[in-house]
């Protein structure tokens, strides 16, 4: 008899756990089915996309598209919009040389704890620092820490027309500024094709040495690096 108690008490808190988490797990469901967040792109193209978030800075944007020129590279930067109105060369400078301009806030806050006109002044304000500065609407967004909920991705998918852009499983948390041979191991050793790998432009110094590694060793193995929406886009394919 007390068996059955006990497990009629252990199915009670079971459905209870299903009943109370259900919205959540079926809306991370209904996010990815929509294809509201990319994360990579599985094609059968020796491509990947390298991102740079918080930039541009001073120094570190131009060293990164000094090596990104060397090995015929480009790259999507999400870039912070307070940092692009007091560093506008670099970005000036990647947008012409055939890179993508993509936002990442304004101020750089964790979105999901925005109102809705807050967050829209942070998108807006980015996108109206880029186009003066590029002369090119962005149309790519990734949220400051990866951080979002369901809200902020109507918002930005729905009202203000930008596709979300995280990133793939390989993370080499360089914002840590680990030696740059790790940040490298980490990259070539789990890295694969339609891959989009997360670095960043600001404050890490060591990102800049693992680069011209991680560019020369992949190129070795074949792989061709392209914006996200390069990456993304199929009908070129």
């Amino acid at each position: 008899m007390k068996y059955k108690k006990y497990l009629k008490k252990a199915i009670a808190l079971a459905l209870l756990f299903f009943l109370v988490n259900t919205p959540l797990i079926m809306a991370y469901k209904k996010i990815d089915d929509k294809d509201n967040i990319i994360k990579n792109n599985s094609n059968n193209n020796m491509e990947i996309a390298i991102t740079f978030d918080d930039g541009p800075h001073p120094k570190e944007t131009n060293k990164i598209l000094d090596i990104l020129k060397k090995y015929n590279a480009k790259a999507t930067f999400f870039v912070v919009g307070k940092h692009v109105k007091w560093y506008p060369d670099s970005v000036i400078r990647a947008s012409k040389e055939g890179h993508e301009i993509a936002n990442h806030t304004f101020t750089h806050p964790d979105i999901s704890t925005l109102s809705e006109e807050q967050l829209k002044t942070e998108i807006k304000n980015c996108e109206d620092i880029i186009i003066e500065k590029t002369g090119k609407k962005p149309t790519l967004f990734r949220p400051p820490f990866g951080n979002y909920n369901e809200q902020c991705l109507k918002e930005l998918s729905q009202d203000l027309g930008y596709s979300v852009v995280l990133w793939s499983g390989v993370d080499a948390k360089d914002w840590r500024n680990p030696p740059p041979s790790q940040i490298a191991d980490k990259i070539i050793n789990n890295v694969k094709q339609g891959d989009i790998i997360l670095l960043h432009d600001y404050g890490t110094e060591n990102t800049i040495i693992a680069l011209d590694t991680i560019l020369s060793t992949l190129t070795q193995k074949g792989y061709k690096f392209v914006t996200v929406s390069e990456l993304l886009d199929k009908n070129n394919r």
